[in-house]
């Protein structure tokens, strides 16, 4: 059970005392909550301290609490294509079932299939957490059509000018290349 990790001190922490068990029973919740450790990816991710912004309703259901709503978090990171810096903002709409305890839910779901209401206490840490890491993006960029780095000499493509090249030679040609160099001390 989770019981024995629910704080009621933790600002992801709600009170459903005052919810009731009632259907239909809703209450809104706006706060911002501080990220404790880095929430992301290598490239992108929310950073430690930062705050975000939750835009939560919590709906008495049969069979628990739905919560729905949306969290927004601010954004660094580094352009996937040029390894520029990136800030930006996320928004995420949330949409999960609290079960209570003894419900047809909580019997019939696997642990880790649905969240679970603590008595009167419902943290959404784990779901806030979650959403924001799947909405990620895979590759962030600094801007959609960003040109990226020249796969040769590493520069910004951006910088650099329109006609620049490298001259490629193809490896299964590279033999025949030791034929057409003069060697040293040989008659040209």
């Amino acid at each position: 059970m989770q019981s024995h990790r629910t704080s009621a001190r933790s600002p992801f922490v709600f009170d459903l005392r005052e919810l009731g068990r009632q259907p239909g029973a809703m209450r809104e919740h706006r706060r911002s909550v501080p990220v404790g450790a880095k929430l992301g990816l290598d490239l992108i991710a929310v950073p430690e301290g930062a705050s975000l912004d939750l835009d939560l309703r919590l709906e008495s259901v049969s069979e628990g609490v739905l919560v729905t709503g949306t969290v927004s978090a601010p954004l660094t990171g580094q352009c996937g294509r040029c390894l520029d810096p990136i800030r930006d903002e996320l928004t995420v709409e949330m949409c999960e079932l609290f079960a209570y305890a003894n419900s047809t839910t909580d019997e019939t779901s696997e642990q880790d299939e649905v969240h679970r209401v603590d008595g009167d206490l419902l943290d959404v840490e784990p779901m806030v957490r979650d959403a924001i890491v799947l909405a990620l993006p895979w590759t962030p960029l600094c801007r959609p059509d960003c040109p990226g780095l020249c796969p040769d000499c590493g520069q910004r493509l951006e910088d650099l000018p329109a006609d620049h090249t490298h001259q490629r030679l193809d490896p299964r040609w590279a033999a025949l290349a030791a034929f057409t160099q003069p060697e040293d001390g040989a008659e040209q």
